[in-house]
């Protein structure tokens, strides 16, 4: 279960990066990181799901 939270604190992470870049004015830099940030969230999200339904058919 820890590397679910593991990946959405990165995917968080990712996402504090693409808001300052876009504070900064890096707006090439900021749409890589929302894309990385988005892919860690949505791996976090999916492998929650996969956990959370193979702990409820038991």
């Amino acid at each position: 279960m820890r590397h679910i939270y593991i990946r959405g604190i990165i995917g968080l992470i990712w996402l504090v990066a693409a808001i300052v870049c876009g504070v900064s004015g890096s707006f090439p830099m900021m749409e890589l990181y929302l894309v990385l940030a988005g892919v860690f969230l949505y791996s976090a999200y999916a492998a929650w799901k996969k956990e959370k339904d193979s702990k409820g058919g038991r």
